[in-house]
């Protein structure tokens, strides 16, 4: 009888995922409502100022930016498997990545992220200067909106990687309920990687 309410508790879905996942669902919604402000601005204005606009774009870096955020998901996604296996630091040296744990993946991960942050900061100093600002035209309100909405949202994950690996580092003991943060954390950042691929798709492939 133990046994089986002891498998009753462990097989119990997690309340504090299970409510990210619902949290997340809203952020789809509203990431929903950026693509369709995108497309209906697109089909109103014309094709004309699309493809001027898209011109300025510097597609190669970019890419070279998304596979950077793409990657992050890889080493975050590394940090939940040591998070799972209850090992919050490294077990060896730094250049033993198979002896990494949940900090040095989720370090890394921030490092990613912060990369892709100040790539798309970069990109937007450009564009300015070349005279694509925010009010310039309607290409560019919802190109600075869709973009600086998500980079928002990249931020965010940012904050809560540091938040995560300052809590950790001053526990004494990397328990159950950290890992769980850390999982939780992990599903936004994925999150917000998937949404980056389908926003690049839509404004950097489809012209």
């Amino acid at each position: 009888m133990s046994s089986a309410v002891a498998h009753h508790k462990i097989s119990r879905p997690n309340a504090v995922a299970v409510g990210t996942i619902v949290w997340l669902s809203s952020e789809l919604m509203f990431f929903a409502a950026l693509f369709a402000m995108y497309f209906t601005t697109r089909a109103v204005q014309g094709p004309t100022i699309w493809s001027e606009s898209t011109e300025m774009l510097n597609i190669p870096f970019a890419a070279v930016n998304t596979t950077v955020l793409v990657l992050s998901s890889v080493t975050c996604q590394f940090g939940v498997f040591a998070a799972e296996r209850f090992q919050n630091h490294r077990t060896g040296s730094l250049l033993q990545l198979n002896k990494w744990g949940m900090r040095e993946w989720f370090a890394l991960t921030f490092l990613m992220g912060s990369f892709f942050i100040a790539g798309q900061v970069y990109e937007y100093a450009m564009l300015v200067s070349e005279g694509l600002a925010l009010s310039t035209n309607a290409y560019s309100s919802v190109f600075y909106i869709a973009t600086g909405f998500h980079g928002l949202h990249v931020t965010g994950g940012l904050i809560a990687f540091l938040i995560v690996m300052v809590r950790v580092a001053k526990a004494r003991r990397f328990t159950h309920q950290q890992a769980t943060t850390a999982i939780v954390v992990s599903y936004y950042w994925h999150f917000v990687d998937v949404v980056w691929i389908a926003l690049f798709a839509a404004i950097y492939l489809i012209k």
